[in-house]
C-alpha cells in the first residue's frame, strides 16, 4: 500500500485497488543536502522545500488523532510487551552507512519502521527519493529535515502515528567543527524532542567508542548529547535509553585493499603498532542496535561494542591482507611526527585565516585515528584494554577483506568520510 499527498489530504492506495482517504493536515517536507569528508561516519547544508509524495509500505501504521498543538504522552505501559508489528520505531540517519542496515534489521524483525531521510541522500546527495524508497524497502519513508525541529515535528505529526522508540544513527559526515555540533548534537537532540513529543519512551543512540577520550569536536558534541539523554531518563522514570559505542567499522579499514592487490605497499604510521581495534561489521552492529529496542537488560546503559576476535593493529591488518592476496608483505611506514607538524602549521594558519578551521580539525581527526586505539579506555591504567572491549557477532575482518578482494568495495565506499 502507498500513500500520496493530495490537496485534500492523504490518499491510501492499496495493491487491491481500494482507496482509503484519511483527512488530516499534511505537512510537506524539507530536504537537507549534506555534502562533504571521519572514517566512522562523521558538510555544508543547503535546505530547500518541495511538495512531494509521502509513501509508506504495506505495513499498517497505528493511526492516532493528532492536532497541531497536541503532544502524545509517554505511555504508562511499556511498549516492550507488544508484538513488534505493533511497535512504531522512528529511525533517523536511516540512509547512512549503518542506518540503512539498522532499518533492514528492524523491518526483518517485524517492527513498523518509520525511516526519516533527506530527499537527496547518499554520498554527495547522489540518491534520489526513488532510490531511497528502494533502498529502505519495507520501511515507511518520511522525507524531512532533522536539522530543523519545527519541520521534523510537523513531519512526524503528519504521519498520524504514535512513536514508541527512536533509533538515531545520525553522524556528521566529515567531523568539521560546525557540522559536528549541527548533526551530532543539535539534529540528534531534535530527534529526541520530536520523538518524545509523539510518545517515544525509549531512545537508542549510535555513538562512538572514541568519545571516551574526547579530543575532537564531534566527540565533544556526541558526549554533550549523551549527557542530556541520560539526564532525560533520570528525570522521567517512564523514559529509557541505550547508548551504543562501536569500535571501527569494516569499511574504514578497507581503503588499501585495492592498493595491496595491485602490488602497492601497505601504508601505516610509525611501526604499525601505535593503535588497535576490534572492527565490527555493519550487519552485526545493526543486530546489536535492534536488540537494544526491546531487551530490558539493555536499558539505561552505555555499551562499547566490537566485533569477534582479538584486537588487530594496522601491522596485523596489513599482514592479513598480504596473506590473502598471496604477496610478500611490503609496508610504507610514515612517521607520526609528520602529522604533528602539519597540525601545528594548520593551527597557526587558523589564527590568521579562520576559514581553515575545518582543515585543521580534519588533520586532528587523522592524527587521532592513526594513534588512538578503538578499544575500551581504562582511566586508571591510562591504557586501552582489548579484553575489556566486548565482542559481538560473527563477521570477521578477514572475511570482509576476502569478500572485497573478490567483489570490490561496492556499497562500502568511503566517499565523503575519507580523510586523505
Amino acid at each position: 500500500m502507498s500513500v500520496f499527498a493530495t490537496s485534500s489530504g492523504l490518499t491510501f492506495q492499496s495493491t487491491k485497488g481500494h482507496n482509503f482517504k484519511q483527512l488530516f493536515s499534511s505537512h510537506f517536507i524539507n530536504h537537507v543536502q549534506v555534502s562533504s569528508t571521519v572514517p566512522y561516519a562523521i558538510p555544508f547544508l543547503s535546505v530547500s522545500v518541495s511538495r512531494v509524495p509521502f509513501r509508506v509500505s504495506s505495513r499498517k501504521l497505528k493511526l492516532i488523532t493528532a492536532s497541531a498543538a497536541s503532544t502524545v504522552e509517554t505511555p504508562k505501559i511499556s511498549f516492550r510487551g507488544k508484538n513488534p508489528k505493533d511497535i512504531n520505531v522512528l529511525v533517523v540517519g536511516s540512509t547512512g552507512y549503518i542506518g540503512k542496515f539498522v532499518v533492514k534489521e528492524l523491518t526483518n524483525r517485524g517492527f513498523n519502521v518509520i525511516a526519516v531521510a533527506r530527499e537527496r541522500s547518499g554520498i554527495k546527495g547522489k540518491n534520489s527519493k526513488d532510490d531511497t524508497l528502494e533502498q529502505l524497502n519495507g520501511a515507511n519513508v518520511c522525507f524531512s529535515d532533522v536539522t530543523n525541529l519545527e519541520t521534523l515535528e510537523k513531519s512526524v505529526e503528519s504521519l498520524g502515528v504514535s512513536i514508541d522508540a527512536v533509533v538515531s544513527c545520525l553522524a556528521s559526515r566529515n567531523g568539521g567543527v560546525k557540522d559536528s555540533w549541527k548533526i551530532d548534537y543539535e539534529a540528534t537532540k531534535n530527534s529526541l524532542v520530536a520523538g518524545r513529543k509523539f510518545g517515544a519512551s525509549h531512545f537508542v543512540l549510535l555513538s562512538a567508542i572514541c568519545v571516551q577520550k574526547p579530543l575532537l569536536e564531534f566527540q565533544r558534541a556526541k558526549l554533550k548529547f549523551e549527557a542530556e539523554l541520560m539526564k532525560e531518563a533520570e528525570e522521567d522514570d517512564g523514559f529509557t535509553y541505550s547508548i551504543v559505542r562501536p569500535t571501527a567499522f569494516f569499511k574504514s579499514l578497507g581503503g588499501q585493499v585495492e592498493l595491496v592487490k595491485d602490488g602497492k605497499p601497505y601504508v601505516m604510521f610509525g611501526d604499525g603498532k601505535l593503535c588497535a581495534c576490534k572492527p565490527i561489521s555493519e550487519q552485526d552492529l545493526a543486530s546489536f542496535i535492534a536488540d537494544c529496542v526491546l531487551k530490558e537488560d539493555k536499558i539505561n546503559q552505555v555499551f562499547p561494542i566490537g566485533g569477534p576476535g582479538k584486537a588487530l593493529t594496522p601491522l596485523e591488518q596489513g599482514e592479513m591482507l598480504f596473506k590473502l592476496v598471496g604477496k610478500e608483505p611490503k609496508f610504507l611506514k610514515v612517521p607520526i611526527e609528520i602529522m604533528d607538524f602539519a597540525i601545528g602549521f594548520l593551527d597557526f594558519l587558523v589564527k590568521i585565516f579562520p576559514s581553515l578551521e575545518d582543515a585543521a580539525e580534519f588533520g586532528k581527526i587523522g592524527r587521532y585515528y592513526a594513534a588512538e586505539s578503538m578499544l575500551v579506555w581504562d582511566p586508571e591504567t591510562g591504557e586501552y584494554n582489548d579484553e575489556a572491549t566486548p565482542s559481538y557477532g560473527n563477521d570477521t575482518l578477514e572475511d570482509f577483506f576476502r569478500r572485497v578482494l573478490k567483489e570490490g568495495m561496492a556499497g562500502q565506499e568511503l566517499g565523503e568520510q575519507t580523510i586523505f
